[in-house]
């Protein structure tokens, strides 16, 4: 009958639909990847600047509309993995990663940079390393039991952060220590600070992930 037909529709526009969510943790954590690479790539061989630039902006905005497509399902979604602030603070801890990916891409060429240290190299491989096992990790959420292993990661990340934190320090120290330009001091002092803010918001990310667990396990 009609009204069974209605009743249906409405029960399944309640029906969780659990598994759209981890789908766009995927495909945004992918974007993540996809400009961590350039990044490092960029800063790793200093060249092609404009195209490497392009392909992170591409990877950010891709990334954007996936933001935007799992806070407008937050709105729609009657039943949630789990709760709705952590995927809010989730996505949006994400999203900041490719903000600060994208800002260091558009400082190098804002500060018409002409060379680069072996320090932000390091540290935008350390980046890189840090995005891969925020991947992991995401992917991981699927498999809220496999506690174990999500936290492994997690532990990584924070490893992977103070890593940068003291390649960081030794990169200061030698700059002012070296470096007699003043605004090339000025100029790689703030890549440097972003490099390392990269590391931090893979952090956030960890810390939201392990709070989930903690209470999903």
């Amino acid at each position: 009958s009609g009204w069974e037909r209605g009743n249906n529709n409405m029960l399944g526009r309640l029906m969780p639909r659990e598994g759209k969510f981890f789908d766009l943790f995927n495909t945004h954590a992918d974007r993540i990847v996809e400009g961590s690479r350039e990044l490092a790539a960029m800063l790793g061989t200093f060249s092609e600047l404009d195209a490497h630039a392009q392909r992170i902006d591409a990877a950010e905005r891709a990334a954007d509309k996936v933001t935007h497509e799992t806070i407008a399902l937050l709105h729609k979604t009657f039943i949630t993995p789990f709760d709705r602030d952590q995927i809010h603070q989730l996505i949006t801890a994400m999203d900041d990663i490719l903000d600060l990916i994208q800002d260091v891409a558009e400082s190098v060429a804002l500060y018409d940079l002409r060379k680069i240290t072996p320090e932000a190299k390091q540290l935008a491989d350390i980046c890189h390393m840090s995005c891969e096992r925020v991947k992991a990790t995401v992917s991981l959420l699927t498999h809220i039991k496999r506690a174990d292993a999500i936290m492994k990661n997690c532990e990584e990340i924070d490893r992977l952060e103070s890593d940068a934190d003291r390649v960081m320090r030794a990169a200061l120290s030698k700059l002012f220590r070296d470096e007699s330009d003043i605004k090339q001091v000025i100029k790689l002092r703030a890549i440097y600070d972003l490099l390392e803010r990269i590391t931090d918001r893979c952090e956030d990310v960890a810390n939201v992930v392990e709070g989930i667990v903690l209470e999903n396990s």
